[in-house]
């Protein structure tokens, strides 16, 4: 963890809203991304990220008291799994609902900003001949990344979205790390094949 980022752990350790506001913002982009692929491509198409994302940072600040602070990663596992109880509340809603899918009406796509960041993150884990500019890319990333198997897409977000070291990677995964590596390894070749079917490859 850089200088910064652990001044601003320490400051928010003592409750520092401000600095709790900038963690949140240091992670945003990534924290983005995360939402966009675990909600799939039906909630997706019913939901705004961005309205899952604010209400999960919403929430982090209301009860910021209730954390104990152990590093920028800890925070991080906090605000995704926050997010995560999000996402699992609006499919619960959307299944309750039994509503047709084809029948909704899309949501207006996010600005070219967040998509901007959004893509950012999704270069850490495409290759540079998989990325171009502009709303198609991000949508295209997304429906390869659901030709994974379930298992693949833990990977790769544990890994170059979540951040977590190898060891965080072998310790969740309950097992040795150089296997915890080859697990990725193999997870993001899957993605560049998927990607390279539908001709970005």
């Amino acid at each position: 963890m850089d200088a910064d980022c652990q001044q601003l752990v320490e400051r928010a350790t003592h409750g520092d809203a401000a600095a709790v506001e900038s963690l949140l913002e240091r992670n945003l982009p990534a924290l983005r991304a995360w939402v966009r692929l675990r909600c799939g491509p039906v909630l997706r198409a019913r939901e705004s990220s961005s309205d899952i994302v604010q209400s999960a940072c919403r929430e982090v600040l209301e009860n910021i008291d209730r954390f104990r602070w152990n590093g920028e990663a800890g925070f991080r596992a906090w605000l995704y799994a926050t997010a995560m109880r999000k996402i699992a509340n609006r499919a619960e809603h959307w299944e309750a609902q039994k509503r047709d899918a084809a029948r909704e009406v899309p949501l207006h796509a996010p600005g070219p900003d967040g998509d901007t960041q959004v893509l950012d993150v999704y270069r850490s884990f495409c290759s540079p001949s998989a990325i171009a500019t502009g709303r198609e890319t991000v949508e295209r990333i997304e429906r390869a990344f659901e030709r994974l198997t379930d298992d693949e897409r833990d990977l790769i977000v544990m890994a170059r979205i979540a951040g977590l070291s190898g060891p965080e990677m072998a310790a969740e995964l309950k097992c040795s790390e150089a296997a915890a590596r080859q697990r990725l390894f193999r997870a993001l070749a899957s993605l560049a094949e998927a990607l390279e079917a539908q001709g970005g490859g």
